[in-house]
């Protein structure tokens, strides 16, 4: 809904007080990574790239700046359909970098990925948030949540159910899993 993929039932999501169709340089201000790199997957993964600087005017040496910080340069010229699926989630966190936004909205950002790519992504996020960015992150693994997160918002079948800071939200819980079951009124394992 963010990015205008999709219509809400009710209400607007802005950025900077305007829809995301209409900014400006969109991959300037937002960055996304929706589904791990969406790419080609005959085309190497610096293509990939080159052909998202292009079409939205970023400066070409931006491409190996962001395959440096991914940990993906010595794959850059590898066809993305021999990519794991860690490399492919590297490659689209590359591609939502690419135009240094302001935001970053990602999606499952550490799915399959390794503990040592997992705990790199995390570091980076967090930095990437101190440093007066955003980072929106969509996960269903409460506990990696936990570890990244300052804010929650709780989303169940469609609708904000909590919100609020991560001690907030798992206050009198044991965990943000614990927390999660509680406020959507599920038992972990039932629905089998």
């Amino acid at each position: 809904i963010l990015l205008g993929l999709d219509k809400p039932t009710s209400g607007t999501a802005l950025i900077d007080g305007q829809p995301y169709a209409t900014l400006d340089q969109p991959l300037r201000t937002v960055g996304a990574m929706l589904d791990g790199a969406s790419a080609v997957l005959e085309r190497r993964g610096v293509d990939h790239l080159r052909w998202i600087a292009q079409s939205n005017r970023i400066p070409l040496q931006r491409i190996d700046e962001v395959l440096e910080m991914v940990g993906l340069t010595d794959a850059a010229k590898v066809r993305v359909r021999k990519y794991s699926l860690g490399m492919k989630q590297r490659l689209g966190l590359a591609a939502a970098l690419l135009g240094e936004p302001r935001i970053l909205v990602l999606d499952e950002p550490v799915n399959g990925l390794d503990p040592e790519g997992i705990r790199t992504v995390r570091t980076f996020l967090r930095r990437y948030a101190d440093q007066g960015n955003t980072v929106l992150l969509s996960s269903h693994l409460m506990g990696e949540t936990a570890e990244t997160v300052d804010d929650i918002v709780v989303i169940n079948k469609g609708r904000i159910i909590a919100d609020g800071t991560l001690d907030e939200i798992t206050e009198g819980h044991g965990s943000l899993e614990d927390a999660f079951f509680t406020l959507t009124g599920s038992e972990p394992g039932k629905s089998w």
